[in-house]
């Protein structure tokens, strides 16, 4: 029986081609002077998560991204690394290097998956990113196809974007892309909190749209697996009766939601490793500490303190749902408080 996956977003590289408006790591001036990590603690970082996973009986998966992973001067190494020690790997990047001979090396080398990004259809996308960026997009979503690789298309919905998102779906539907997703944008300051915020109850309407397409989509047997990333689907499909707590659920026990702390760890190109990379949850370096010795930790333990959610705590999807802690976190600065997009009323 294969052993469960534990998830390492590893940004082994700064370097990128774009300076997305909503992008957390360059945000407000952040992230002066690229930095990469060396060959030597890219290996050590390998050789961490797999003593990790060996003691928690999971298998590593790695998401390799960046800034722009391609852009790292090792980066075929690393590859090559991985694809001998057998682990899963994918990437999280731009679709600017891409082309049938780079997607089918990575495809030989056991790449799995490149997630792309489209936040819009054409004008919007290229407001976020840059000109060029949607159509660069759409050819290297044919250069993954051709070689086999998985394509997911990821999109950061905002007040900025919510509109386009059912014709997203169509596109995406037409180009059989292997997933789609969506998640919320995280603020990054003040101004762009104001700037991109979407009331819970027209996050709500954003997801029934959605919803309404991904399923008429799915009745004409579209190939593209619809991934409901946010946590608070379940809300609206509790609301639907389309999802129900099991009958032996145990009370106050975490079955599904968020995995900040508990099936997921993020490693900067500094070695700095976070407990979720949306937000500011820095647990420690891993030349300092051992990814083990971090996942155990008081710093990783005070991620995952459930009983510290203020109002999801109090509802009876806490189980399964708790919302984004990333999303509440840029809203409030405290990832335990009520996430700012939930419509559900809480009786105290």
């Amino acid at each position: 029986m294969q052993k469960p996956a534990f998830a390492f977003q590893w940004h082994i590289t700064d370097e990128c081609d774009q300076r997305c408006k909503h992008c957390y790591i360059f945000a407000n001036g952040a992230c002066a002077g690229f930095k990469r990590m060396p060959w030597e603690q890219m290996v050590e970082v390998v050789d961490q998560a797999q003593a990790l996973c060996e003691r928690i009986g999971r298998q590593p998966y790695f998401y390799v991204t960046g800034g722009d992973p391609i852009l790292h001067p090792d980066f075929w190494r690393l590859a090559e690394l991985l694809y001998k020690r057998g682990f899963m790997w994918c990437v999280m990047g731009n679709p600017f290097h891409l082309t049938d001979e780079v997607c089918a090396r990575m495809k030989e080398l056991g790449c799995r998956k490149y997630q792309l990004s489209l936040d819009g259809l054409e004008a919007t996308h290229d407001y976020f990113r840059k000109p060029g960026s949607f159509a660069e997009t759409l050819r290297a979503i044919g250069c993954l196809k051709r070689a086999g690789i998985w394509v997911a298309v990821m999109n950061t919905v905002s007040s900025m974007n919510a509109a386009e998102l059912p014709q997203l779906i169509d596109l995406v539907a037409s180009l059989e892309v292997d997933v789609f997703a969506f998640g919320r944008y995280c603020p990054t300051s003040g101004q762009k909190r104001d700037e991109f915020h979407l009331e819970p109850l027209e996050y709500r309407d954003v997801l029934l749209a959605a919803q309404e397409r991904m399923e008429f989509h799915q009745a004409a047997g579209c190939k593209t697996f619809f991934q409901l990333k946010d946590h608070l689907w379940t809300l609206l499909l509790w609301e639907q009766g389309k999802f129900t707590i099991p009958e032996n659920a145990k009370p106050g026990m975490i079955y599904d939601g968020c995995h900040c702390g508990t099936g997921h760890m993020t490693v900067l190109p500094t070695g700095d490793v976070y407990a979720c990379r949306r937000m500011e949850s820095k647990v420690g370096n891993v030349a300092e500490n051992s990814l083990e010795e971090l996942f155990f930790s008081p710093q990783m333990e005070a991620k995952r303190d459930f009983k510290k959610f203020k109002k999801c705590s109090k509802c009876e999807l806490f189980g399964w749902c708790r919302g984004c802690p990333a999303v509440t976190y840029g809203y409030t600065g405290d990832m335990y408080d009520a996430d700012p997009q939930c419509w559900k009323e809480i009786e105290e």
